[in-house]
């Protein structure tokens, strides 16, 4: 008897990993060849059970026929290393403010650790991978700006431009990983808001989706209350409502409208402390947090 109902068992979970595998095929038959820009960070990249998961997905998205580019911030690493160095930290609209001294530990951060963190975890599952940082090849050029309420945030940067020759000429053969620092015309170094900064590079590459990953499970109708979850909604709504967005969501959204308005069919806001919750967001009927679309 006990045999017979292994046997049964293993058939019920075998039919099951079937059945994900089935649901997958038509997405990643659709998804063959496109590109699709990941903004990590959150709960993602502080947990180590997570960090490790995160990189196995993107090494998936790559075996599998998309075009992962990884775009990071590091917030928490920066606060961390600032408050060692006794620096203020201090936060307007979902903006660091940022001085000559904080932008240098942001590079050192961003570009000197945390990017070649991932770069290494995506060698180690896998796939080569190449960081950057918008220093490279010109990659992002800047210009100063204010929070969006017009205070003075110092060294924080707005993107002017974008060059996509650095990216199609590395994602052929590598996944591009991005750090979110950039520099002015006259060099002047800038910290920039990732969330801006996936935007602004799935409008340049054509992207097919960009995906942010946050700490909560989506936008939120009620900050304070998860289950008032908005799962979907037109761009024209999220610019309707970003006046009354505060906080970290605002860049995101304000990202997924620039990318929306930029050509990019959707935009799509999710649970980062999920594991795998980027192949859900993908592969599954069900979907996945918040989902920018064109406006109707």
């Amino acid at each position: 008897m006990r045999e017979r109902s292994d046997t049964e068992r293993w058939r019920a979970e075998g039919a099951g990993r079937i059945a994900t595998l089935l649901e997958a095929l038509p997405y990643i038959r659709d998804f063959h060849g496109r590109t699709v820009v990941i903004k990590y960070g959150g709960a993602a990249m502080d947990d180590p059970a997570l960090r490790e998961e995160f990189a196995r997905d993107v090494v998936l998205l790559k075996y599998v026929g998309m075009h992962p580019i990884v775009v990071h911030g590091g917030g928490p690493d920066i606060t961390h290393y600032m408050q060692r160095l006794d620096l203020p930290v201090e936060f307007v609209g979902g903006l660091r403010v940022s001085d000559a001294q904080t932008v240098e530990v942001a590079k050192m951060v961003l570009v000197g650790k945390v990017n070649k963190d991932i770069v290494l975890r995506l060698h180690r599952h896998g796939q080569p991978a190449i960081g950057l940082s918008g220093d490279d090849g010109g990659l992002l050029r800047v210009s100063r700006r204010t929070a969006p309420d017009g205070t003075d945030v110092g060294f924080v940067g707005r993107i002017e431009r974008v060059d996509r020759r650095v990216i199609d000429h590395i994602s052929r053969e590598y996944i591009p990983v991005i750090a979110s620092v950039g520099a002015d015309r006259e060099g002047n170094a800038y910290n920039i808001n990732a969330d801006e900064v996936a935007g602004a590079v799935a409008r340049a590459v054509g992207a097919y989706k960009v995906v942010f990953l946050t700490d909560v499970v989506g936008w939120l109708r009620d900050p304070a209350d998860p289950s008032s979850l908005i799962s979907e909604a037109g761009a024209d709504e999220v610019e309707a409502a970003l006046g009354a967005v505060s906080g970290g969501m605002r860049p995101k959204l304000q990202a997924c409208v620039d990318a929306i308005h930029g050509g990019v069919s959707h935009a799509q806001i999710v649970d980062g402390r999920v594991a795998h919750s980027l192949l859900l967001e993908l592969f599954t009927d069900a979907g996945f947090g918040t989902k920018i679309r064109p406006a109707a």
